[in-house]
């Protein structure tokens, strides 16, 4: 990690795993509104914390009395988490986790999360989205390896159509794949070890459940 990987805590649901706390070791981090409750879990103390503070409880601002606020009106045009990226961004992120992205009671935002990721990695950011169970990651055009337990699930929606798509050590390998839009063809598909996704073009996300050994 450097003083360029920031965490986002974001609302949503997150479970402090070993791959979580691995992933954000050594890295800055900002809270966005209610997502400060994950820091505690975490034991780390954020830099800012950002946002509207409607889904904020009462307890966390004394629980968290030094950490700089920014606050916002409720009638923006951005999220509190797109706030906290431009934050991170301004400090000179390059690595973004956006941390409590996947889950939660607003599938709304947990959508808004990944198409915002791809947009993002679009601009030369690295990204990575998780609740500490499920990971995801922008795939554009190029390679890229993750290395994911055997047997694991993940799939490869497509946010538009895909072409010249491989994947290789997976139970269901693709090779020079084109995938229609809203094709179901990439979901639910089992890891042997490091996953080799390569796109010639389009725009897609990783979705992958490390814990899940369901493919067994």
């Amino acid at each position: 990690m450097t003083e360029t990987t920031f965490t986002i805590l974001l609302g949503g649901e997150l479970t402090p795993t070993e791959r979580l706390r691995s992933a954000v070791a050594g890295s800055r981090f900002i809270a966005a509104d209610g997502g400060m409750r994950h820091a505690a879990e975490l034991g780390v103390v954020p830099e800012l914390w950002v946002g509207d503070f409607d889904s904020t409880a009462p307890d966390l601002e004394g629980a968290f009395p030094d950490v700089p606020k920014q606050p916002y009106p409720a009638a923006k045009a951005s999220t509190d988490g797109e706030i906290a990226v431009s934050e991170a961004i301004a400090r000179g992120a390059k690595r973004l986790i956006l941390a409590g992205a996947l889950a939660g009671e607003r599938s709304d935002h947990a959508l808004q999360h990944l198409l915002y990721a791809v947009s993002l990695a679009e601009e030369g950011f690295d990204l990575l989205l998780t609740s500490g169970v499920e990971e995801a990651i922008p795939l554009l055009a190029g390679t890229i390896e993750l290395d994911l337990p055997k047997n694991s699930l993940f799939s490869v929606p497509g946010f538009s159509e895909l072409r010249g798509l491989f994947i290789e050590n997976a139970r269901y390998p693709l090779s020079d794949f084109h995938l229609p839009f809203g094709s179901s063809r990439t979901i639910s598909n089992v890891a042997e070890g490091k996953v080799r996704f390569t796109l010639g073009s389009g725009r897609a996300i990783i979705l992958a459940r490390p814990y899940d050994l369901s493919g067994v």
